[in-house]
């Protein structure tokens, strides 16, 4: 059968609240004071943004929460959302001493909420840009997260700039692919409107390559920023895969965020493919929109599974279940919708995944969807920009420190460069580029942000998660390594 909305308008609201509410203002004082303001705060150098967490949570404890935001927005234009769906464990707060010292880190996420949604709550913009432009234009696809760090920067350098996205609103996966108990849609769109607000230009539906040519954006503009992230669901290659209710997890996500919650249809019995975030962010939702199974099925073991341990802690408390070192052959099909999902066991041998022979099973399900992974949108960027040189594994190669790409007016940023990673590496990486664009069009090279509390440094005040940003986790991992 085709599968339905199951739940009340009430209770799938209720469901799909913030999982993190705001803070009070007396909470917001009482977290901050906790903070030591340390010098050469190790949580500018998680931050691949490099906001002055110090700084601004000083100012929180002081109730400047206008001067908390713009230190905030300075940094990271999209500083609203990056406090909510940034993996702050694995990022600042994960760096915080105070986990030496308390094993509790300052919740720096929720601090920077706070801020940032006083001034979105009061129309205050923090962000300007030069009344007079500077007489250059540059063009930004994608008005994704990397797309819109890189106009925002131009902007604010004097740039004309012009976003093009094929949605019909900005924001990219912040406004169409986070849970929706973690960030809603409208936080990410109040971040376009302030971009706007700058100056920038935002062209909806529209196609590049089919509505406009690439060719004629770079004779039109003196450079171009490619922020189109990736495709769509990898193919699983297996019977029964085109039925209906074999879904992207990112376009059931989308449904999410697009339609009431009581008319988002789910189903009774619903099957993830994959271990990722985007696989934890779907199981979640589908339990909170009200199937009564959710099961994860992952190829790989436990230990193996790319999702972060405290997303994969929520998605089993909200009673999802997991099957590991399984993998789909085939999607069961009854009267031509979804019935159930024929796995096999499977072992690694030399590396590699391999089916058990005999080992099939049937698990019952009437929706099916895929998170295991994105196409790379090679051939849409070869067309678009022939010569445009790409990496083996189909990312956009770029010169890290200015994005630029092998043809001088063309830089890159986001996925299609990194392949994919967080909401804040996109931001920066579009800051990269616009400074990039502006160092070779204007010849001055802009460098920073400059912490205060580095001040007396040997290398200086300006180092930080920006320039070089540190993965807590990765850097432990390669400590107990060495």
């Amino acid at each position: 059968m085709p599968i339905q909305p199951l739940l009340d308008a009430a209770t799938a609201a209720a469901n799909l609240a913030d999982i993190e509410p705001p803070y009070s203002p007396q909470e917001a004082r009482a977290e901050a004071n906790r903070c030591l303001f340390c010098y050469d705060a190790p949580c500018i150098k998680a931050c691949p943004t490099g906001i002055d967490v110090p700084t601004f949570i000083r100012k929180i404890s002081t109730d400047n929460l206008v001067g908390a935001a713009r230190t905030i927005l300075e940094a990271n234009v999209l500083g609203a959302s990056c406090a909510r769906v940034c993996p702050t464990q694995m990022l600042c707060e994960g760096a915080c001493v105070m986990l030496d010292l308390e094993k509790q880190p300052i919740e720096i996420g929720r601090l920077q909420r706070h801020a940032t949604d006083h001034v979105a709550a009061h129309g205050i913009d923090v962000l300007h840009a030069p009344a007079t432009k500077n007489g250059r234009r540059v063009a930004v696809l994608g008005a994704g997260p990397a797309g819109l760090g890189c106009a925002a920067e131009l902007a604010r350098l004097g740039y004309a700039v012009t976003v093009y996205d094929r949605k019909p609103a900005g924001g990219g996966l912040n406004t169409y692919g986070i849970a929706y108990y973690k960030m809603r849609p409208e936080v990410s769109l109040d971040e376009v409107r302030m971009i706007e607000r700058l100056g920038v230009t935002f062209r909806y539906g529209v196609d590049v390559g089919r509505d406009v040519q690439a060719a004629d954006l770079e004779r039109q503009n003196d450079a171009i920023f490619i922020g189109v992230g990736l495709g769509g669901a990898n193919r699983l290659g297996i019977p029964g895969e085109d039925l209906p209710e074999v879904v992207d997890a990112l376009a059931f996500i989308e449904w999410i965020h697009t339609r009431p919650l009581h008319e988002v249809p789910v189903g009774h019995r619903v099957a993830v493919l994959g271990c990722g975030n985007t696989a934890i962010d779907a199981v979640t939702q589908a339990k909170r929109l009200g199937a009564e199974e959710a099961t994860i099925v992952y190829r790989r073991g436990e230990r193996e599974m790319s999702a972060y341990p405290f997303e994969y802690e929520l998605a089993k408390t909200d009673g999802a279940t997991f099957l590991f070192d399984a993998t789909p052959v085939a999607v069961v099909a009854k009267d031509g919708h979804v019935a159930g999902l024929t796995l096999a066991k499977t072992a690694v041998r030399d590396g590699r995944v391999t089916v058990v022979p005999g080992s099939e099973w049937t698990l019952p399900c009437d929706l099916v969807l895929k998170a295991v992974g994105q196409e790379k949108q090679t051939g849409l960027l070869q067309t678009l920009f022939p010569g445009l040189k790409l990496d083996a594994r189909g990312r956009v190669a770029c010169d890290p420190a200015t994005m630029q790409t092998n043809l001088p007016k063309v830089f890159v940023g986001g996925d299609a460069a990194s392949g994919g990673r967080e909401v804040v590496n996109a931001v920066a990486e579009g800051k990269k580029a616009a400074r990039g664009i502006h160092a070779m069009l204007a010849g001055e090279n802009i460098r920073g942000p400059v912490q205060p509390s580095r001040l007396g440094m040997p290398d200086g005040a300006t180092g930080s998660g920006f320039d070089h940003p540190i993965r807590v986790h990765e850097l432990e991992a390669a400590l107990k390594q060495g």
